[in-house]
């Protein structure tokens, strides 16, 4: 019954969203409703794929600025708004790295210390690991790094991602397995 009510509200919302799209030409409202409901998202995507938390910031307002601006040629079709969002904001991220060298992925950095035992060592290995990760990540192709931060950053299906990456969902899924698989490889093998 859960996954039902699930995708009942998905579909609601997604129905909202092509709502508002299609409102939002016409009224800046309606484009500031879609602005709250998807901000977040963006961010996360936005700080996952490896900019800092001001940088970041920066690429949201330019997202939906270039959205506002674009909000006549949307369409509704695949994964609807949140895709055709998250696929300008990755236009964005990447317009942005044309002008800079990127930096290592840094989205662990705010997240809280895993302390398994409540220890100052746990706590330790915690950050160890977090900044592991962000080493990982920035040693990935553009591409993995992309689908892994839009899977794990923002919680989009492979279908979602392939649609904001422009590759097909088969493709997404062989991003998506082999970036983990070069984690899981590239993971330091201790007793922890």
């Amino acid at each position: 019954m859960e996954v039902v009510a699930a995708a009942i509200e998905t579909y609601t919302e997604r129905l909202d969203d092509e709502r508002l799209a299609v409102a939002a030409r016409a009224d800046i409202d309606a484009f500031g409703l879609l602005y709250e409901r998807h901000v977040e998202r963006v961010f996360r995507f936005l700080r996952a794929r490896g900019a800092s938390e001001d940088e970041a910031a920066d690429l949201t307002a330019i997202t939906f600025e270039r959205a506002l601006r674009a909000i006549h040629r949307y369409r509704p079709q695949g994964a609807g708004f949140p895709a055709w969002v998250l696929r300008i904001a990755r236009n964005a991220a990447i317009d942005a790295t044309r002008e800079r060298r990127p930096e290592p992925l840094d989205v662990m950095a705010d997240a809280p210390a895993v302390r398994r035992d409540g220890s100052p060592e746990a706590a330790a290995v915690a950050r160890e690991d977090r900044e592991h990760v962000r080493v990982l990540m920035a040693s990935l192709p553009e591409a993995q790094r992309d689908a892994l931060a839009l899977r794990y950053g923002t919680g989009l299906s492979p279908g979602e991602i392939a649609l904001v990456i422009g590759k097909s969902e088969g493709a997404t899924k062989k991003l998506l397995t082999r970036g983990l698989s070069q984690l899981r490889k590239d993971w330091p093998d201790d007793d922890r």
